[in-house]
This record gives C-alpha cells, sequence and structure tokens, in this order.
C-alpha cells in the first residue's frame, strides 16, 4: 500500500498528497476498512516531514474518506452508502458534519410552508370506500391543470418526481434502448438508465438549456427519449429560455423522419422559481410528459408529484402503480391541494421564491467581487467552475463548507473542465466571506 500510495502523490503538498489519496479511495485502489501507513511511514517514503502528511491526513479525514482510531492507525472510512446506485452514492458523499453544508441539493427547511392548516383538512381516519377508487382527488387534478405548461390528455399523482421518471422510463424505454440526457445533469438519471439497461446519450447544456445543434446530432441516433429539465435545471439551476425552447421544438420536428423519442420535462423546482414555464408540450402534446415536484417547494418529505401527458402512456402508468403501491395517499394529496389553495402557505411560497431569488444574487455578487466568473442562477443550486475539483473540495472543507462534487453529474466524466455544485439557497448570511471561499477554492490546485 506504501508504495501504491507514493506512486499516486504528484505534488508532495498536503494539498497533493490527499488529492492522491482520495483519487486513490475513489477508484477503489484502496478500500473501505483498510488501515493506512503511519504518518511517519508516508513521510519517510515521500521525503517529506510527517506535519506535512499529517495535514494532509486531516483534510481526508474532514471530508470523511479516512477516519483516525487514535493509536491503531487511520482507516479508508467504511462507506456508509452502499445501498445506494453509484452516481447517487457519489453525489451523497461522506457524511461529515461540516459548518456549512451546501451539498445536499435540498430546500432551506425555514422557508417551507407550516402544514398545520392543511393537516387540519386531513380526515381522521386512513380510510377508503374501495381499492378502485379515484386516483387523483378532482379539485387537485382541476388546480394543477390550471397552472400546466400545456393542456395534458391525462394527468396522475404520484411519490416525488424520480418516481414519476422512473414510471415513465419504465412504459416506454426496453433494454438496449437510448435515451438523451442533459451533460451535465441529474445523477439519479444516470443511475435510473443503468438499471434499465439503457444507453444514456449526454448533450451539453449552456445558459440557456440544451444545445440545439448537439441535441440534432443525438437525434441520429434514434434515442426512445429525452430528459430535459426546463427549470432550475440541477445542477447548474440554468432555465430555458423561450428562444431556445422554439430552438429545441424545431430541431425535433426536423429530425421526425428519423425518430419519435417520447419528451420527459422534469420542472422539479417550478413553485420556487423565477422563470417561466417553457414546455416542449405546447410543440408536442402527444409525446410529451411533464413532471411538477412539490418538493423544493412544499417539503421533501412529502413524497408528491404530478404526472401530465398522453393518455396511453399515463394509463401504463397508473396501470403499473395498480399492481405496486395502487394509488398516493389522498390524505397527501389532500395535504398538497390545501398549500397549492390556501392564502397563507401561497403567501409562504412566494417569499420562498423571492429569498431564493435574493440569495442566488447575492452570492453571485458576492463571487464576482472576489474574482470568480460567475452568472446568478435559478432555484437552489448554482454551478461553479474549478481549476482543480478535489482541491476545491478540500479548501472548502478545511474551512468548514461543504460541497457536491461536479463529476457526480456527468454520466460521462469530463477532463477539460471541473465543477462543483453549490446549493446557494442553504445560505442564509455572510455572502461575502462564502463567497470568498468559494472563490479561493475555485483557483486552487
Amino acid at each position: 500500500m506504501l508504495d501504491t500510495i507514493t506512486d499516486a502523490v504528484e505534488t508532495k503538498t498536503p494539498e497533493g498528497i490527499a488529492s492522491a489519496i482520495s483519487r486513490l479511495i475513489r477508484g477503489g485502489a484502496l478500500r473501505s476498512g483498510e488501515r493506512l501507513p503511519t504518518v511517519r511511514d508516508v513521510a519517510a517514503a515521500l521525503g517529506v516531514s510527517p506535519a506535512t502528511v499529517s495535514n494532509a491526513w486531516q483534510a481526508l479525514s474532514k471530508v470523511g474518506l479516512i477516519t483516525s482510531r487514535g493509536r491503531a492507525g487511520s482507516y479508508v472510512l467504511e462507506a456508509s452508502t452502499a445501498w445506494m446506485p453509484p452516481h447517487f452514492g457519489e453525489l451523497a458523499g461522506s457524511h461529515v458534519v461540516a459548518r456549512l453544508d451546501l451539498s445536499t441539493g435540498t430546500p432551506d427547511p425555514l422557508l417551507l410552508p407550516d402544514l398545520a392548516l392543511a393537516l387540519g383538512h386531513v380526515p381522521t381516519r386512513a380510510d377508503t370506500a374501495s381499492y378502485l377508487d379515484m386516483r387523483v382527488l378532482p379539485d387537485l387534478e382541476k388546480q394543477l391543470r390550471a397552472s400546466w405548461p400545456f393542456v395534458p390528455a391525462s394527468l396522475t399523482i404520484l411519490d416525488g418526481a424520480l418516481d414519476a421518471i422512473s414510471r415513465s422510463l419504465e412504459a416506454i424505454v426496453r433494454y438496449g434502448d437510448r435515451v438523451v440526457v442533459e451533460s451535465p445533469g441529474f445523477p439519479a438519471f444516470f443511475d435510473l438508465l443503468e438499471q434499465l439497461g439503457v444507453e444514456a446519450i449526454p448533450v451539453a447544456i449552456d445558459s440557456e438549456g440544451m444545445r440545439p445543434e448537439l441535441l440534432s446530432a443525438a437525434l441520429d441516433l434514434n434515442p426512445a427519449a429525452i430528459i430535459i429539465q426546463p427549470r432550475a435545471q440541477n445542477p447548474t439551476g440554468v432555465s430555458l429560455t423561450e428562444e431556445r425552447t422554439r430552438e429545441l421544438a424545431r430541431v425535433i420536428r426536423a429530425k421526425s423522419h428519423v425518430c419519435d423519442p417520447v419528451i420527459i420535462e422534469d420542472d422539479h423546482s417550478g413553485e420556487i422559481t423565477t422563470g417561466p414555464a417553457f414546455s416542449l408540450g405546447q410543440w408536442f402534446p402527444h409525446r410529451t410528459l411533464h413532471v411538477r415536484s412539490f418538493a423544493k417547494s412544499h417539503g421533501p418529505d412529502l413524497r408528491i408529484g404530478a404526472l401530465g401527458g398522453p393518455t396511453a402512456i399515463i394509463d401504463r402508468v397508473v396501470a403499473r402503480r395498480m399492481v405496486g403501491p395502487g394509488w398516493t395517499s389522498r390524505m397527501l394529496q389532500t395535504i398538497l391541494y390545501q398549500l397549492l389553495t390556501a392564502s397563507p402557505s401561497v403567501t409562504q411560497i412566494s417569499e420562498a421564491r423571492r429569498v431564493y431569488h435574493a440569495r442566488q444574487r447575492a452570492l453571485s455578487e458576492a463571487l464576482v467581487r472576489a474574482g470568480a466568473a460567475h452568472s446568478p442562477s435559478d432555484g437552489i443550486n448554482t454551478w461553479l467552475r474549478v481549476r482543480d475539483e478535489k482541491a476545491a473540495i478540500l479548501s472548502l472543507a478545511a474551512s468548514g463548507i461543504k460541497v457536491a462534487a461536479g463529476s457526480s453529474f456527468y454520466a460521462v466524466p469530463l477532463e477539460s473542465e471541473q465543477f462543483i455544485r453549490i446549493t446557494a439557497g442553504r445560505i442564509r448570511e455572510d455572502f461575502d466571506q462564502v463567497g470568498a471561499l468559494l472563490a479561493a477554492a475555485a483557483l486552487a490546485s
């Protein structure tokens, strides 16, 4: 192991040594539970002081890659996310508590609406007259249809955005099919496609969304579906512009003689974004599935989302759920309806949208003042280019800040550019201080 470590070290600094160990752990050369050589042995092998190696060990410990057991030595930390799929597991990262955790991609709990009023409308017993009763509460469906970006032929309720996308893919794709995904994109999509035996076709995005010329090339590969995030794209925070949506529609129509993919739109943060809801369903309602999730706006633990689109696909999704969970609890549907219509919760969501927008702007301006190139994002996440991903993460960990590694958001790793994802919506104060630390980390190597 000592030879493996010394061979991997390219720069004999604390950062260089820590980066080498990190690569070995994430690459599997150093396995969970293995004991590392002593600080003195590594220092002697590298020809550096024990203090240099000790500083590297401390940095690795702070980001949750190794743990010290006192005189028993230091060990590669046992993975606590073995039950997670690979891409999602990478996104989860370590479980070390940070002073400021900006890695989660979750909303600020203080900005979620109070459930007290909504809970007062829930029946006192979880009863139902029949297992074949209506799947969607009529009042909730009417409310959702009023805000849908196109007229969906059918609409159903599922257990959140990922459940809706997973069910949709199961109804659409077959083993060996191809599906277009954004690059960077949401890691869970990559895991879903791998489990279905489907090939992901990454298409790069820019500040307006998926790039039309690259989508055109991807459509030549005859994909069965396209997964796109129209607003507050995770991880970048980019929202589709009206013109870009039209360009993508033109490309899809121009390639209709090649393929006829189903379009899956994941509008996971719509209620707290400032961008309007542009949808390809305006042009292709017969093959667009639009997902509306309420996790970011109303609470991740509600586990509820809506799926609207062509009846033929929605019916297949509903039929499959009949021999599984059956339906999404009507009690939860009642809570969601009250949250979407009651004046107090509507006001709270409006205020949350304003606060997230203000926080995004404040962080972006702080980053620019500190010398980093950045533009404000939509929703709760933002994307920052860094010189070296691992060095940036280690640098921030030393300051008590945790961010998500950008490499987790690529189906095919990039070598030319590196990034980190920052959950800007979790920053409540000290924007200049946090911005300065993030800007400094972006330059770390």
